[in-house]
């Protein structure tokens, strides 16, 4: 019997031991945090120190940002667990929720506009072009493939004024929102597309000269980023960082997004942007890096 109740006493150490390991384990020693590289890497990792300073010490823990080579290469990271939480545009968000159980919690919302942006068309200061139909038989620049503001929109923008990538003009692919501004600026382009919030900032910054270029078309509001989870996050500290960027107060990290807060994301928020993905593909042409 002594051995018994021994073996019994041996086991539910061993269950307690098991138990309390697992819940040591919930928590991860640290957050990893994926952006995409819209801009230089080094550009993204000053912009958005203040977000991770912010999350490091509300949650206790160091805090990661990772930027990715390209929006493929973020959005892979994501869905291979190689980050916990990444902040992905519209079409990143489509692409890779096509592949992995995704799940978006949260995005910005602005003054007057609430949670959603722009993309914009620019040409050179001296250009001709007066609509969008006079950009045809020219080379237009676009930011990464998968870019909502910097490709899809943009294009989507040229489809409805009936110009089809490879068709009616050629896609010069970039790979971020500054490179696609200043060839703009420096005349290597008939027109480029890119975000309207990244165009302004670098006006004023004085990255690109006012003088030089000018806005061709604005594009209707886009559905917001995304702050998303990957697959198999622990819920217990998902909780944790969910709750700790909807309830973030703090200026200088909300300052990086122009937001005034952020409000709960779930995946019927980006619907619009299927559609125009859809029109796309179905007029043909050059797609790029077409979702599918």
């Amino acid at each position: 019997m002594a051995r018994v109740l021994r073996w019994i006493s041996i086991a539910a150490l061993a269950a307690t031991l098991g138990l309390s390991a697992a819940n040591a384990a919930e928590r991860p020693k640290k957050l990893l945090i994926g952006l995409l590289p819209g801009e230089s890497a080094p550009t993204v990792m000053r912009l958005n120190e203040p977000l991770r300073s912010y999350l490091e010490e509300r949650l206790k823990l160091p805090v990661e940002i990772v930027v990715g080579a390209n929006y493929a290469a973020t959005s892979e990271a994501l869905r291979f667990g190689r980050i916990d939480v990444a902040y992905l545009g519209p079409v990143t968000y489509i692409l890779q929720s096509k592949r992995s159980p995704l799940e978006p919690f949260a995005r910005p919302s602005h003054a007057s506009v609430g949670a959603t942006f722009q993309a914009t068309i620019i040409v050179p200061a001296s250009s001709p072009a007066k609509t969008l139909t006079d950009l045809k038989g020219g080379e237009i620049a676009f930011g990464d493939p998968a870019s909502t503001s910097g490709t899809w929109v943009p294009r989507w923008q040229l489809l409805k004024a009936g110009l089809v990538s490879g068709r009616d003009y050629t896609m010069r692919v970039l790979g971020a929102h500054d490179a696609v501004a200043l060839a703009v600026e420096n005349g290597k382009v008939a027109a480029g597309g890119l975000s309207k919030p990244i165009f302004e900032r670098l006006l004023k910054e004085g990255k690109i000269s006012a003088g030089k270029v000018r806005v061709l078309e604005e594009s209707p509001p886009i559905p917001e980023y995304m702050w998303t989870f990957r697959a198999g996050f622990d819920p217990a500290f998902k909780d944790e960082v969910r709750a700790a960027i909807l309830e973030m107060k703090d200026a200088g990290a909300l300052s990086v997004f122009r937001a005034q807060a952020f409000v709960p994301a779930v995946d019927s928020d980006v619907e619009i942007v299927r559609e125009w993905i859809a029109a796309i593909q179905a007029a043909g042409g050059a797609t790029a890096w077409a979702p599918k």
